[in-house]
């Protein structure tokens, strides 16, 4: 059976589309809560967002007051995180092979790329216009992200990061934002299921 894959990009320069958190189980890991801690301080360690933290521990009546020897569960997505640290190692791989310097993996813009994956495969779309967020751009001003310059690539149907890589190092467009030396950091989101099986999005930005 032939595999359905897709393309899409925009970026902020030429505002100009070309055409070319996981519905799996996630895994826990359980962090006691030392003095002088906080929620947000917590996410910010292990690089999660303070929404979900506040979700994976439910159970918590007041987020707002936690104390030292309390038990707080860390959500992670082992499958996901290894699949965009990898689509970002082979971007690098790609960037160096043309002289130019590493992106930076941001944490906070890769959740704002997994929740764009997410989104498409539960609003059953494939567009920068999210129904939900709109733009990339806007999307990432509501969660907080400052940049300068801003781009985002999508792709859904490719099954490894590999394969998603190639698939946008071989349109013009797309190839543009990876080997672009106008950004510095970049990050990754990825998600199981929809109609395509597999969405990725890769958000850059520059300050």
């Amino acid at each position: 059976m032939k595999t359905l894959s897709k393309l899409l990009l925009v970026t902020l320069l030429s505002v100009t589309l070309a055409f070319g958190l996981n519905n799996t189980a996630q895994a826990a890991t359980v962090h006691t809560v030392q003095s002088g801690e906080t929620m947000w301080k917590i996410a910010v360690k292990y690089q999660v967002g303070v929404s979900e933290l506040i979700e994976a521990n439910s159970a918590i009546k007041n987020p707002n007051s936690i104390y030292p020897g309390q038990k707080i569960t860390i959500p992670t997505d082992k499958a996901g995180s290894s699949y965009e640290e990898q689509v970002v190692q082979l971007v690098n791989q790609e960037r160096a092979k043309v002289g130019l310097k590493p992106l930076k993996s941001n944490w906070e813009v890769a959740r704002v790329a997994r929740y764009k994956s997410q989104d498409m495969i539960d609003k059953n779309y494939f567009s920068h216009t999210s129904p939900t967020y709109g733009s990339p751009f806007d999307m990432m001003k509501k969660f907080g992200i400052t940049y300068s310059t801003a781009g985002e690539n999508i792709a859904a149907g490719q099954a490894t990061p590999k394969e998603v890589v190639n698939a946008w190092m071989n349109s013009d467009g797309h190839r543009k934002n990876i080997l672009s030396s106008q950004f510095t950091e970049i990050g990754v989101g990825y998600a199981k299921g929809g109609n395509y099986g597999h969405y990725w999005t890769q958000m850059f930005i520059s300050n």
